[in-house]
């Protein structure tokens, strides 16, 4: 799959890709008198239900943002739950993403992550790389300046090598080295929880992408609400630097 094309989605079809950034899980928690680490298990359950709710509306691919690079901010326990959980989550369920035929990737900076985790990833991304059906995509570890910095690094590479002239980087040359190069940029953000920003999330990817920022805590964040997004996105009409009309004449309206 290419990269979004400058034509976009007709007002009321559905997007490709959909980006989601998990926000609330520790205050959902706290308002219960829970430890921060049932709200991130239940933040898991939502989580597997988004999966399930873009396959049956066939959206090709949904990132969720798992762990950010900043993320590493928070106090040594937490951290450490969450690897502990995503080892967990990885374990009990690639198989039925494999048996539904879902392909899952990971992006982010591996170097940090525990020795566990990074082979658990490895096996997974293994087992479900040839299947054909929708993507999922984890980012952990990840931070969009990162994705940027570590795309100019590659592109100086090849300059280097004499693969390509300094004239000739262009967007496509650093797109290329980026996460996500072969998968369409994300037609639709979503973020949970109250937070108005991106938070350093798929910083390039999302230059065109409508953005839709809730209230709603993740694990509250149900069928209903993910519809309100849907409906969001498809009340707005994606012009790409072109006028509405000219827009409306390319889909025939």
């Amino acid at each position: 799959m290419q990269q979004g094309s400058s034509s976009g989605h007709a007002s009321g079809k559905l997007p490709r890709h959909v980006a989601m950034i998990m926000d609330g899980n520790g205050r959902w928690a706290i308002r219960r008198r829970l430890p921060r680490v049932a709200g991130h298990r239940a933040g898991v359950e939502t989580a597997k239900d988004m999966v399930r709710l873009c396959g049956e509306k066939g959206i090709e691919v949904l990132t969720l943002f798992a762990f950010s690079s900043e993320n590493w901010r928070r106090p040594e326990e937490e951290v450490g739950l969450l690897m502990d959980l995503f080892v967990a989550v990885l374990e009990q369920q690639v198989k039925e993403l494999h048996e539904n035929n879902i392909r899952l990737r990971v992006i982010g900076d591996r170097d940090a992550l525990h020795a566990t985790l990074r082979e658990r990833i490895q096996e997974a991304e293994s087992l479900t790389g040839d299947n054909s059906g929708q993507t999922l995509v984890i980012a952990a570890n990840y931070g969009g300046r990162w994705d940027c910095c570590q795309a100019a690094r590659r592109v100086a590479q090849r300059v280097k090598r004499g693969d390509l002239a300094v004239e000739d980087i262009d967007e496509e040359a650093v797109r290329r080295e980026l996460s996500l190069d072969d998968l369409p940029e994300p037609d639709l953000f979503i973020r949970t929880g109250g937070e108005r920003r991106v938070s350093n999330f798929l910083l390039w990817h999302l230059a065109y992408t409508e953005l839709y920022f809730t209230d709603t805590l993740w694990p509250d964040f149900d069928r209903g609400a993910f519809e309100g997004a849907l409906a969001y996105y498809a009340s707005h009409q994606r012009r790409f630097g072109r006028t509405g009309e000219q827009v409306a004449r390319m889909q025939g309206v």
